[in-house]
């Protein structure tokens, strides 16, 4: 197997782990790394064992493909860049500012016949993969998602920073139904952007998700509750573990004298590994020609168009004034 030549951009909290995974990452050859910020990258390429590029073009000469990790109001810019130039890319979520730019970037991805990947890393989460063979027909999807507050992210409002991980989860289990309904409610607490929503999205055929996001959240809380006919999954999806409870097969009602005889409680463990790894294997199997499951862009398109749905929703809505 040839390794894949691949460098990443934006050496931050986020961009630093793709970073480590890569430098030991099978199927890669971490060329080497590029940031705005020169003194960084020098200590990220330093720590890997790899080279920093002070300028990306010089970067974008010496590879296959690309992680952007940059903050997501040039991930246009850069993307269109790497793309133009026949390099591959996993761009971390969201896809892009504005719907528009993620057509833009998809358009050039198609005429360059790239791989063309989305960061939406909880698709790899032990909990969510343990959870995939037993999913069938979900009718109600409830997402929380909060989290204390820190500057890193306040450039975009919290739809895009944590809710958009929830609304592509919501997107993949109804198979990308379209969202009939959108209705949201929110606030700006201690940022520019919306700090907190909560959003009830109906899609096609009559599946109904509710997700509320906060970054002003006093604890950190990632979980998912799905139902459907043949039972009931709650995802700890910090923990990477849940359970999926369903009725005992032949059981009638009337019968049994406790919930144990009634209910069977499935424990949902995928064996363990480590999620920014399987993305990036996912990725670069991709890059090579081989079928892997990505998350393309296209998804990731899907779930920037119904953040700005969310955020529609929420201007839609009037908020009352706070009394002093």
């Amino acid at each position: 197997m040839s390794a894949v030549r691949v460098g990443v951009i934006g050496t931050g909290a986020l961009g630093r782990h793709h970073v480590r995974h890569l430098a030991s990452q099978h199927g890669a050859d971490l060329v080497g790394v590029h940031d705005q910020d020169p003194e960084r990258a020098r200590t990220v390429a330093e720590e890997a064992g790899t080279r920093a590029f002070d300028r990306l073009g010089d970067l974008l000469g010496e590879v296959q493909a690309v992680v952007i990790a940059v903050p997501t109001m040039v991930h246009h810019a850069v993307g269109l860049e790497c793309l133009g130039r026949g390099i591959s890319v996993l761009m971390e979520k969201p896809l892009a500012s504005t719907v528009a730019e993620a057509d833009e970037l998809l358009a050039e991805a198609a005429r360059h016949d790239l791989t063309f990947a989305v960061g939406h890393i909880e698709r790899f989460n032990r909990a969510v993969r343990a959870a995939q063979p037993y999913l069938d027909r979900p009718v109600f999807v409830e997402g929380i998602r909060l989290a204390p507050f820190q500057p890193r992210g306040t450039d975009v409002a919290v739809v895009l920073d944590l809710m958009i991980h929830d609304l592509d989860l919501a997107n993949h289990v109804v198979s990308g139904a379209e969202a009939t309904d959108v209705r949201a409610s929110g606030a700006s607490v201690l940022s520019p952007h919306l700090d907190m929503v909560n959003a009830r999205v109906e899609f096609a055929g009559g599946t109904v998700a509710s997700m509320t996001a906060s970054r002003v959240a006093r604890d950190r809380v990632r979980r998912l509750r799905i139902f459907q006919p043949s039972g009931y999954f709650s995802l700890d999806l910090a923990a990477g573990h849940g359970t999926f409870m369903r009725l005992r097969e032949g059981w009638r009602p009337g019968s049994g004298t406790s919930i144990e005889e009634i209910v069977e409680t499935i424990p949902l463990n995928a064996p363990d590994a480590d999620a920014m790894g399987l993305e990036l294997a996912a990725f670069l199997a991709a890059v090579r020609g081989d079928r892997a499951a990505i998350v393309t862009a296209r998804e990731g398109r899907a779930a920037l168009a119904l953040a700005a749905q969310v955020t529609a929703a929420v201007q839609r809505t009037p908020v009352p004034a706070l009394g002093r």
